[in-house]
């Protein structure tokens, strides 16, 4: 089922024993879809208790859609519908351009707390663009590249470096990268400016999980949105951008994990 038709398409895996715990959305960044949660967090957070779902934000599921000029607040409006399909108030988890996704949905969606792994800082894409361009133009011109090949990137050292931490095997960067596919244009021109006009603070549980070995927001970059929030920031070490399929998913499910058992109920 596409986001169009107001059914968003979601993998869902069930909590293996009930404990009466929270239910899990979460919601991917740029260039994936909910497919990077199933690798490994879903049955994970399956195993300790929650309902684990991840939504596919319309144009990145495996139907053939594409993006085209869907806006940030499209895909809010996904994170919505799945919220209904749920049925339930869940905890939000948002990767890279999906935590600015759950940062404006989350009212609305009435989550009861927010997770923000390796978020889009809250000033924009345009300074990290700068600076990556500027400390690492060839990762630059290799992340813009894959608005060009609609998915069927043939991968470099250089991108999975940026993604990746060097202890991933080979192999699995490169069938991850063989999996993303174009982003919206739009919705990257929505992420270019400053986000505060459109993101309420919370008043929720809210914590930043930020990747030591981010080369697109690091740590420092990201840790404004903590403070925006009145939050705290955890620093996952040894795990790059995509923590969710790095080497060292484990540790930041742990992670993540210790923090969801620390919320009230």
């Amino acid at each position: 089922m596409s986001a169009g038709n107001g059914k968003p398409h979601c993998i869902v895996r069930r909590a293996v024993k009930d404990r009466g715990r929270a239910p899990l959305l979460f919601v991917h960044g740029a260039f994936t879809g909910a497919w990077c949660w199933d690798e490994h967090f879903l049955a994970y957070f399956a195993e300790r208790g929650h309902d684990a779902w991840a939504v596919d934000l319309r144009g990145h599921g495996l139907d053939g859609e594409e993006a085209g000029f869907s806006s940030i607040e499209d895909y809010v409006d996904d994170v919505l519908a799945a919220v209904e399909r749920i049925g339930a108030r869940p905890v939000l988890l948002g990767h890279s351009m999906g935590a600015i996704v759950v940062q404006r949905a989350w009212r609305r969606a009435q989550a009861r707390a927010l997770a923000l792994l390796a978020p889009v800082p809250l000033q924009g894409l345009l300074g990290s663009s700068l600076m990556l361009a500027l400390n690492s133009p060839q990762i630059f011109m290799e992340i813009n590249g894959l608005q060009s090949y609609s998915g069927l990137h043939p991968g470099s050292d250089q991108l999975q470096q940026a993604i990746f931490s060097p202890e991933l095997p080979a192999a699995d960067a490169r069938r991850y990268l063989l999996r993303m596919r174009h982003e919206s244009q739009r919705a990257l021109f929505d992420l270019s400016w400053p986000q505060q006009p459109w993101i309420e603070r919370t008043g929720i549980p809210l914590r930043v999980f930020a990747a030591e070995r981010d080369r697109l927001f690091p740590p420092q970059s990201v840790a404004e949105t903590a403070q925006w929030h009145g939050g705290d920031v955890e620093i996952l070490p040894d795990v790059a951008h995509a923590m969710m399929l790095d080497a060292g998913w484990r540790h930041a499910a742990s992670r993540i994990a210790g923090w969801l058992d620390g919320l009230p109920d």
